[in-house]
């Protein structure tokens, strides 16, 4: 009991509940309906050391997303919806650029559908009839439309919760226009090369 008291006056408040637990061979001290909790032990159990593992990520990768999520204060559609917009909006632009730049927008937009290519295929789905709804559902509607990975059938995901986050996206486009800028500048260093060899 007094192990107990202190533990709790220790924790800096009241706790509701307090006991101890033995898990394999281990003894752990339970310390729960706290008022005022200023932080927390996530309790992870699984029968062999791989899933304790995948359940840790998962968690992690949760948890980094809410952390992301209020950090940003804004979040973007998810389920693909958000590659399809900026696929439409490029195709839209496309048409006011002249000569060979035309080709590299649209190079870029058929990019961003590598995404929800990736969900169709991954939820079990012709990949390109997906496609095909979602772009068809796009353009009759002024919502962002994205994938239902279990019917195949385009969806709404901000009416259904679903969401991603802001930096990642924003991340995603500028490390993929900077990968692929230095990629065309080795391509042409290397052509030059090739090139001075020759004469």
């Amino acid at each position: 009991q007094w192990y107990q008291r202190r533990v709790v006056i220790t924790a800096g408040g009241h706790a509701g509940l307090f006991y101890e637990h033995v898990l394999g061979d281990d003894k752990y001290s339970f310390i729960e309906e706290c008022d005022n909790p200023q932080s927390v032990t996530i309790l992870i159990k699984g029968p062999n050391k791989h899933t304790i593992t995948q359940i840790k990520d998962a968690v992690r990768d949760g948890l980094r997303a809410v952390k992301n999520a209020i950090e940003d204060q804004m979040v973007v559609p998810g389920a693909g919806a958000f590659e399809i917009a900026i696929y439409q909006a490029l195709q839209e632009y496309k048409n006011e650029v002249r000569g060979k730049q035309r080709l590299g927008v649209q190079a870029y937009a058929d990019a961003m559908l590598i995404i929800p290519k990736c969900l169709a295929q991954n939820g079990g789905h012709d990949a390109q009839e997906c496609l095909v709804k979602m772009l068809q559902e796009y353009k009759g509607v002024d919502k962002c439309v994205g994938l239902d990975l279990e019917t195949g059938e385009a969806m709404y995901p901000a009416e259904a919760g679903i969401w991603d986050n802001y930096c990642v996206k924003k991340q995603l486009l500028n490390s993929a226009t900077v990968i692929s800028s230095n990629l065309l500048i080795v391509d042409e260093v290397m052509r030059a090369g090739m090139s001075s060899l020759k004469g």
